[in-house]
């Protein structure tokens, strides 16, 4: 069975999370520079076999779009022109940021530690994919 990958999209770096290959369990994969991530993903794709993308989906407490939404939609459109084979699913990304902070604190990870973004950016990614499985189910 193909993974799932999800995407927490940021302008200067971008978490990844990835699913078992029976697309029960999510992991964190990794934190790229965002100028790189076409690159990875290509790479990605050539050895792992993907199924869909997520990608969070920015919205403000009253669910509306936020501000970075139309940054997030470019990102969409040029990632669909560039893997038009792959499914892209749009998932809710608020809080998680916040809870990806929270599972640091939670694991005893050290301030040092929680104050890498990519950590956060990652955990954030493997956070949106897991809520996505859960809700499959």
């Amino acid at each position: 069975m193909p993974r799932i990958l999800s995407i927490d999209y940021g302008q200067k770096r971008t978490g990844i999370a990835v699913t078992d290959e029976m697309q029960i369990i999510a992991s964190g994969l990794t934190t790229v520079p965002t100028h790189t991530l076409v690159d990875f993903l290509k790479d990605y794709f050539t050895k792992e076999k993907v199924e869909a993308v997520l990608i969070g989906e920015p919205k403000q407490m009253n669910g509306n779009p936020s501000e970075s939404a139309s940054v997030i939609n470019g990102f969409v459109k040029h990632f669909s022109n560039i893997f038009p084979e792959m499914k892209v699913i749009r998932v809710d990304e608020r809080f998680t940021s916040k809870m990806a902070f929270q599972t640091m604190i939670d694991s005893g990870l050290s301030k040092k530690q929680r104050q890498n973004k990519g950590l956060i950016d990652e955990i954030s990614a493997t956070i949106m994919l897991q809520d996505y499985l859960s809700s499959k189910k």
